[in-house]
């Protein structure tokens, strides 16, 4: 017989319930604020939660459920997220969702030709009350108390001064009145003969109407001109009848065209191309000569007759325990052209002044030795722990064949750590493919390319020139930045393949 009391019995049930009913407001909440996807991927975690927590057939994965729910929000969803994004024309001038911006029109309003009203404003304790005076007959009329604190569609009533219970304190200053300005256009002031009035400007009241009126069609007249604008789905803009478009735009689907611009549109083919040929040669290169130098130190560093190793080894490790961010900063100030210590040296030895920052060849020299640098001393400890590994009766049976370092270093230890090195340089690789750090602090991407009509960098590797499309030079086009991140995803998924495989290889080597 069960001793099990009804309190901890229900107890579970109710608290997953109670968790489930929060879940589903906060559904309820993100669906209202218009993030359609993020809202989704919730509610399917969500209902996963539920299944998983409730199912004596699944009772192994609510111990896996954690990592997989935060892997959905965290990795799934940003992913999608950016390739929904890569099919619309979501930019600075697209910003809104269709009804925001049609909102924002409707809100617009104009200033009536009719009686304006002199304004003044006057505090009341911790509120304000409001007066406006008839510019021609003097009447004064007053609205409020109100607070003022945030911006709020009000409309008040307002009432004959002579018949307030107290007196106004003196108008405040214009300062107070400009911090104010915003919840003082969100209200509308009714008169007793029926008038509806606006702040016109910081010392007026006037009629106004709204601007526009929505129709039957879907377009919008303006009241004040009689023009009819439509929307236009495709360009996602409110239209003229002589097509101009009207701001704000709104997000449309525009389907393949982002991709297409990459690789069809001559100012963006053009230098994606170019940035995508260094971006492969900076990733290959750098992997070259970090794992070169780190081989060459580790071979070194494993010489039994090198006094003072430990040393060695903690002076070379040194450039990979600094922050690299810390690193990069102090060689953008090496590198000054007037200032730097690497051309004063240069200068007083052989009387020249590198342009490291302005001549291109220069920059992606300078960017691979700062990475060679900030790389080097994890692929030398990597290669150390291999080259440990070897044998040491190879060794010893090479140096009875009366073999010297160069033919050990060709015939055995190159062969022997290269295998279980070659995933390590892959993710290297797909690293380096999208070092947004050091051309963002280093170079910044430039000098700019001269012959091109979109900003680009010679420095530019595809993720900072993908940064710079997005938010700085190009009219902040957030869906194609999204769709040039695509690209990006698509061929470091790639690299990640081909390291996988090449990790599997290893294993069944391994057998």
């Amino acid at each position: 017989m069960s001793t099990e009391s009804p309190l901890r019995r229900y107890a579970g049930p109710a608290l997953l319930a109670l968790i489930v009913l929060a879940a589903l407001y906060l559904v309820t909440l993100v669906y209202a604020v218009g993030e359609t996807l993020l809202a989704g991927t919730i509610l399917v975690i969500v209902g996963l939660a539920l299944w998983i927590y409730t199912s004596q057939k699944v009772y192994a994965f609510r111990y896996l459920f954690p990592g997989i729910a935060a892997a959905l929000i965290f990795v799934v969803f940003p992913m999608v997220y950016t390739i929904a994004i890569g099919f619309s024309n979501y930019s600075s001038k697209n910003l809104l969702e269709y009804p925001r911006a049609e909102a924002y029109l409707l809100d617009e309003s104009f200033r009536v030709e009719g009686v304006v009203y002199n304004f003044s404003l006057h505090a009341d304790g911790s509120e304000f009350r409001g007066r406006i005076e008839h510019a021609d007959t003097a009447k004064s009329f007053l609205f409020g108390p109100l607070a003022l604190s945030a911006e709020r569609p009000l409309e008040l009533q307002a009432v004959p001064e002579e018949t307030a219970a107290a007196a106004l304190s003196e108008a405040v200053p214009l300062k107070t009145l400009i911090e104010r300005q915003k919840p003082l256009k969100a209200i509308t002031v009714v008169t007793p003969d029926g008038a509806k009035l606006r702040m016109s400007s910081l010392r007026e009241f006037a009629q106004s109407s709204p601007l526009y009126k929505r129709q039957a069609d879907g377009s919008l007249l303006n009241q004040q001109t009689q023009a009819v604008i439509k929307p236009n789905f495709k360009t996602g803009f409110f239209e003229t009848a002589a097509g101009e478009p009207l701001q704000p735009g709104f997000q449309v689907g525009i389907g393949w065209d982002n991709y297409t611009r990459i690789f069809t549109e001559q100012r963006f083919r053009e230098p994606f191309l170019r940035i995508f040929v260094w971006t492969v040669m900076f990733s290959g290169l750098t992997v070259l000569f970090a794992t070169s130098l780190g081989m060459f130190l580790a071979v070194l560093l494993n010489w039994e007759n090198l006094q003072f190793k430990g040393f060695y080894r903690i002076l070379l490790f040194l450039p990979y325990a600094v922050p690299g961010f810390i690193s990069i900063l102090v060689f953008r100030g090496l590198f000054n052209q007037n200032t730097g210590e690497i051309n004063l040296i240069l200068s007083g030895l052989f009387g020249v002044k590198p342009a490291w920052f302005s001549d291109p060849f220069l920059a992606k020299a300078m960017l691979l030795l700062v990475n060679t640098w900030l790389g080097f001393p994890y692929m030398m400890v990597v290669c150390m722990g291999l080259i440990k590994a070897i044998p040491a009766d190879l060794y010893e049976a090479s140096a009875v064949a009366g073999a010297g370092p160069i033919t050990n270093f060709v015939s055995i230890t190159l062969p022997l750590i290269l295998k279980p090195l070659t995933p390590l340089l892959i993710s290297s690789f797909a690293f380096n493919f999208n070092n947004f750090v050091l051309i963002s602090l280093l170079t910044g991407g430039r000098p700019d390319f001269l012959d091109t009509s979109v900003p680009a960098g010679t420095t530019d590797i595809l993720v900072s020139y993908t940064y710079r499309i997005a938010f700085q030079d190009s009219g902040q086009q957030f869906g194609l930045a999204a769709a040039i991140s695509t690209v990006i995803f698509l061929l470091v998924a790639a690299i990640t393949l081909v390291q996988m495989r090449f990790t599997r290889v290893v294993e069944e080597d391994k057998r």
